[in-house]
Formats: C-alpha cells, sequence, structure tokens
C-alpha cells in the first residue's frame, strides 16, 4: 500500500473505444442500450472447418480515418485500435500535449497477445520461401508492447510506460498500474487501457483445442454469461483506452470530470494455468483488496461488471468469489456482463468494460445480461437479464480474471469535488 502522504486522488477524463457493436465510446454505448449483439460468424477467414465459427469482429474500421497512412502500415490491427482509440480519448479529454510536460503524461497499453496475425502471415513465408523473405518488422509488428509504443509516438507521451500482460486480466491492470503510477507521483496523466486482434486462424484454432470457445451458431445464444446453458466464450476484438489525471492537474485544466478510481486490488489463485480457484478465494482477494483502499464495505457498491465469460468454470467460480467477498451483501448487488455483447475482447476487455462501468455511473444505467435466461442452482445472485435497470450508481467495481491465475478487480465512484 501506498502510504496516505503520497497517495493523490485520479479521475477519468477521457475515452475512447473500438468495440464490435460501434467504433467510438458513443456508439458503443448506444449500442450497450440498445442490447446490440456484436457477435457473427467469422468473415476474416473459412472457419467452415472451425469447431467455432462465431466471432464478435470490429465492423467498418479502416485506420486511414484515425491515423496518417504510413503510419499505419507500420502497425498490425492491435496496435491500430488502440492508436485510434486513444485519439479519442486524448480529444475527449481536452489534451493538448503543447501544454503539458511529457515526461508526466505516460501510456499504460495492454494487450493479451499482440499480433498472431503477423506471426501467420510471417510464418507461412517462412516455410514457402525461407528466411530470407521474412518481414524485417516482423517482431516490433508483433510484439505485445508496441500497443503502447506507438500510442506513446503517435501522441508524445513520453512518461512511464507500461505493458502489463495478465491474460484477460491485461485491461483492467493496465488501467490499475496506470493509476498507481499517479497515485504515487509517477505521472500526472496515464492514457491506459487495453486491445487486442487475435480472430486469426491459430488465435480461434488455438481457444477452441483448449475448449474455451463456444461451438454454437446462433449468436443470440453463444455468449449467454450465468447462463444454465453456456458453453464458452465468444472470441471478441477492440481497444478500450481511457485518460487518467490527477484531480488537481485536471481542475487545473477545466477538464471535464467522469468519475474517480478509488480502489485497485490484484491476486493470484497459483491454483491452475486456465481455470479460476474453484471456491474462488483468489478473485474475492482481489475484490477485497480493492474494496478495502476504496475505504468501502460490500453494501455500499451498486454493481459489479463481472468478467463473465460464459464459460462454465468462470462464472460458477467467480459466482462464489463474489459470495465470499460480499458475504450476505452478495445477494443485494446488480451483477451483469458486457461480454454479452461483445464476446470476450481478451487484452482490450478489462478496459472496455471500464468504460461500460463509467457509462453506467453517468447515465445511471445498468445493462443487462443480453441472452440470460435461465440460471443454474449456485448461481443465485442478482444478474440482470430482460431490460436494463434505470438507477443512481454511486460505486461500481469491475472484475477481470485471466489465465495463468491473475485477478484484478478496480472500484469506480461518481465523482465529488
Amino acid at each position: 500500500m501506498i502510504g496516505e502522504a503520497m497517495k493523490r486522488r485520479v479521475v477519468i477524463t477521457g475515452m475512447g473505444a473500438i468495440t464490435p457493436i460501434g467504433n467510438s465510446v458513443d456508439e458503443f454505448w448506444a449500442g450497450v442500450r440498445q442490447q446490440k449483439v456484436g457477435i457473427d460468424f467469422i468473415t476474416r477467414f473459412d472457419a467452415s472447418d472451425y469447431k467455432a465459427k462465431l466471432a464478435a469482429e470490429v465492423k467498418n474500421f479502416d485506420a486511414k480515418n484515425y491515423m496518417d497512412f504510413k503510419m499505419a502500415k507500420r502497425m498490425e490491427t492491435f496496435s491500430q485500435y488502440a492508436v485510434a482509440a486513444a485519439g479519442e480519448a486524448i480529444a475527449d479529454a481536452g489534451l493538448d500535449m503543447a501544454d503539458e510536460d511529457a515526461y508526466m503524461a505516460g501510456t499504460s497499453v495492454s494487450s493479451g497477445i499482440g499480433s498472431l496475425d503477423a506471426m501467420e502471415r510471417e510464418h507461412k513465408k517462412l516455410l514457402e520461401k525461407g528466411p530470407s523473405r521474412i518481414n524485417p518488422l516482423l517482431v516490433p509488428l508483433m510484439i505485445t508492447n508496441m500497443a503502447a509504443g506507438n500510442v506513446a509516438i503517435a501522441f508524445g507521451l513520453k512518461g512511464k510506460s507500461l505493458n502489463v500482460v495478465t491474460a484477460c486480466a491485461s485491461g483492467t491492470n493496465a488501467v490499475g498500474e496506470g493509476y498507481r503510477s499517479i497515485q504515487s507521483g509517477e505521472a500526472d496523466i496515464m492514457v491506459s487501457g487495453g486491445t487486442e486482434s487475435a480472430v486469426t486462424p491459430i488465435g480461434i484454432g488455438g481457444f477452441a483445442a483448449l475448449t474455451a470457445l463456444s461451438a454454437s451458431t446462433d449468436p443470440k445464444r453463444a455468449s449467454i454469461p450465468f447462463d444454465r446453458d453456456r458453453s464458452g466464450f465468444v472470441m471478441g476484438e477492440g481497444a478500450g483506452i481511457l485518460v487518467l489525471e490527477e484531480l488537481e492537474h485536471a481542475k487545473k485544466r477545466g477538464a471535464h470530470i467522469y468519475a474517480e478510481i478509488t480502489g485497485y486490488g490484484c491476486s493470484n489463485d497459483a491454483f491452475h494455468i486456465t481455470s479460476p480457484a474453484e471456491d474462488g478465494s483468489g478473485a474475492a482477494r482481489a475484490m477485497t483488496n480493492a474494496m478495502n483502499e476504496a475505504g468501502v464495505r460490500p453494501a455500499d457498491i451498486d454493481y459489479i461488471n463481472a468478467h463473465g465469460t460464459s464459460t462454465h468454470h468462470n462464472d460458477l467460480f467467480e459466482t462464489r468469489a463474489i459470495k465470499l467477498a460480499f458475504g450476505e451483501d452478495a445477494y443485494g448487488v446488480k451483477i451483469s456482463s458486457t461480454k454479452s455483447m461483445v464476446g470476450h475482447m481478451l487484452g482490450a476487455a478489462g478496459a472496455v468494460e471500464c468504460i461500460a462501468c463509467v457509462k453506467t455511473i453517468q447515465d445511471g444505467y445498468i445493462h443487462p445480461n443480453v441472452g440470460l435466461e435461465n440460471t443454474e442452482d449456485e448461481l443465485d445472485l442478482d444478474y440482470v437479464k430482460g431490460k436494463g435497470i434505470e438507477s443512481d450508481v454511486t460505486y461500481v467495481m469491475s472484475n477481470s480474471l485471466g489465465f495463468g491465475g491473475h485477478n484484478a478487480s478496480i472500484i469506480l465512484k461518481k465523482y465529488e469535488a
């Protein structure tokens, strides 16, 4: 824990999103409110021989609309998504880097996988034409930290630069570590979030071989978190970026403040490489750590944006974790998973879900688990289904759980001066 004298308040002043249901925050949130499902049959390659035939692909994205053509050509799709979302977030925050100390403005942008596209493409060249034909830029195109690097280059962010790779928890960890960096005085501004583009033959094939993906061919019944008929997650893609800022710095420049980050907790299950701890103890500890830092009780949390992947193990074990962390108050909190609409965006998931949490606070609207029809015995919490709920929301918690046992929880609060 950082000493009380060292802690600085951290607020969110800008947001940007590229998602399967909209290529801006406004489009994304409108899609959420309309319960739009961005899942359909895979178009990136012929998936007819694959067990999983559905994905939540980004639609109508053209990098040239967001950045210089030459710049775009030197980036793989996951980096393009990150730069596009970061551009929206920085513009939304009204940041002018000419007025800032560039060394106090950093990046914390994660990707769980980087570019499988580049690896597949160049591996094919290796096999067919030999090693001399491999693209000299393969490595800087492919590696996961290039999303953070490209965002920093594009916007002149010379401060602390991070790429936290914790599988499906990467996006939440990226936001959380950006928060920590400002809280401790290492930065005044952190452009934070996650990005992913893994709808590729090896990406889909690999997760399907693991039996992690849904084999459903009905887009409305494929990603159905907490439903008794859930059968695996649906691969999603895109990016979510938030501008985090030290409160006094934001106030001094007259920035609009969306919400405040008040708690961040992490843990590891130390149990299994793909399955969460069966009793939920690891994820529960991350939630408890976040609540302790935020100075809130379980009864204070109005809404949980759950990791909710639509796999049997995750939804059951995350439910157990919420019960452990919240006790009897677990039955009084509203729970839903944005993955019911955008699929599982892997390293981008937590960041996009953090944006959904900010909008939940702003609009006083809790979205449902779209497609949820019936739960089962242990899944007996208040998973929102059917219509969304219009309700005043002060505190929200966002959870992310990743392969390797990584758990991360973050708490956002309605901003009060």
